[in-house]
């Protein structure tokens, strides 16, 4: 994970680029800059418009306090805000989105696992098989569901994979993202990136309260998040996310944000949050 603007730029440089093995970067090599850092303009949020994609906001009293002056930020270093500016189709690829998931998660495991003959273990049924034969200390108190909804899937051929991948992209693409991008003119959208940290508990197990990085992960679009303030001393961040082939705008307006703000502190490794 990236410390700073200027560290993301870098590792994107680095690695951005077409993998022969993976169908989604072949239209990298042309589209993809060799030097992100030359989009760093501490200036960069000047002039810019960016929408507020309200429905993201309101999990959180505290984050909300947090991207009030965010916001503010913006607006001082000159950018034009559109608020709100919803994406269309919010909380309506969720099932989909889920369902992609495990049809990918087994196709993908396997395929690694294929070329990797000296593991353990060679697919998914296999680490499934193994987690069984050792459940005491693999398993001593959350179960392994999703992998095994995962093994009941097909191969990607299936009728149900491909109508599910298809709606994910029309949904988060055409009818959502880029729609809202398009009515408004948009150079990007931002919403508050999660919660603070939270604690994983063996009961209830996860307490994630919200999140932004739906849309931009179902369309597989650029998302970029920044420090933006703290909520008993845990971080929380603003995102900034937007069309296919936005890095170097997103960078841009990152880095302003970010130099404006200058919110990030080094961590501190604390035995308890702050309560005051």
């Amino acid at each position: 994970m990236a410390r700073t603007v200027r560290d993301a730029a870098v590792l994107l440089s680095i690695m951005a680029g077409t993998d022969p093995s993976d169908q989604y970067t072949t239209d990298a090599s042309a589209k993809a800059a060799s030097d992100y850092t030359k989009f760093l303009d501490p200036s960069g949020l000047k002039g810019a418009r960016i929408g507020i994609a309200r429905k993201y906001f309101g999990f959180h009293e505290g984050v909300d306090k947090i991207m009030v002056e965010a916001l503010a930020a913006l607006k001082h270093e000159g950018a034009n805000l559109v608020d709100p500016a919803e994406i269309p189709t919010f909380g309506k690829f969720g099932d989909t989105e889920f369902l992609v998931l495990l049809y990918e998660l087994k196709a993908d495991l396997n395929l690694y696992l294929a070329g990797r003959p000296d593991a353990a273990v060679h697919t998914l049924k296999d680490v499934i098989d193994f987690n069984e034969n050792n459940r005491e200390r693999e398993m001593p108190y959350f179960g392994q569901d999703v992998f095994i909804q995962a093994q009941n899937k097909g191969p990607l051929t299936e009728k149900e994979y491909r109508d599910a991948l298809e709606a994910n992209y029309r949904l988060s693409r055409k009818e959502g993202i880029d729609a809202i991008m398009d009515q408004h003119n948009l150079d990007a959208l931002v919403a508050p990136t999660a919660g603070p940290a939270w604690v994983t508990d063996l009961i209830d197990g996860d307490h994630a309260s919200g999140d932004s990085s739906s849309a931009p992960a179902v369309a597989g679009y650029p998302h970029i998040t920044v420090p933006a303030g703290y909520v008993f001393g845990m971080p929380v961040g603003l995102s900034f996310f937007g069309r296919a082939w936005s890095e170097p705008t997103l960078l841009k307006l990152a880095y302003g944000f970010e130099q404006a703000t200058k919110a990030r502190r080094s961590p501190q490794f604390l035995a308890t949050a702050k309560i005051n």
